[in-house]
């Protein structure tokens, strides 16, 4: 696996140090393989329903192509405006207006040309739909609310 194109945010280590040996290190691999489409995007980080890493062009949720929750037992890869993606393998999973996701179960589950193709629409798309100026600086911001 390669190693973390950026350090992980304190607080969300701490959290994921709660979770299974394997869920951490698929965190870390498919956190690595979105940061690679798209390094200088900032990275949102929250604690709501699960542990979620979200991947933005700007500061703004609004301007997300996707994210990853991280639950107790599994990863999913989501993608903030999965409807408006071309899907012709079928692999996107979800019943909301706009979020699909990707069930993640090993690496073979994403490294591939079929959801790397995902990954590069989401990212086009949340370039073209950002409001204004998008500024991605390639930070990492917790929103993770501390006890």
């Amino acid at each position: 696996m390669m190693s973390d194109t950026r350090p992980i945010h304190p607080d969300f280590q701490a959290l994921l140090d709660t979770r299974g040996p394997a869920i951490v290190e698929l965190f870390r691999d498919l956190r690595t393989f979105v940061l690679d489409f798209c390094p200088e995007s900032n990275e949102l980080l929250y604690h709501t329903h699960a542990l979620s890493a979200v991947f933005s062009v700007s500061t703004r949720l609004s301007d997300a192509f996707c994210h990853i929750p991280v639950y107790s037992e599994h990863v999913n890869l989501g993608f903030n405006k999965g409807t408006l993606l071309t899907d012709p393998h079928g692999l996107l999973k979800g019943t909301g207006k706009l979020i699909r996701h990707l069930a993640v179960a090993e690496p073979e589950d994403y490294r591939n040309p079929e959801v790397a193709d995902l990954v590069r629409q989401a990212v086009a798309l949340a370039v073209e739909d950002a409001e204004g100026a998008a500024t991605r600086a390639g930070e990492t911001i917790s929103k993770i609310r501390k006890a």
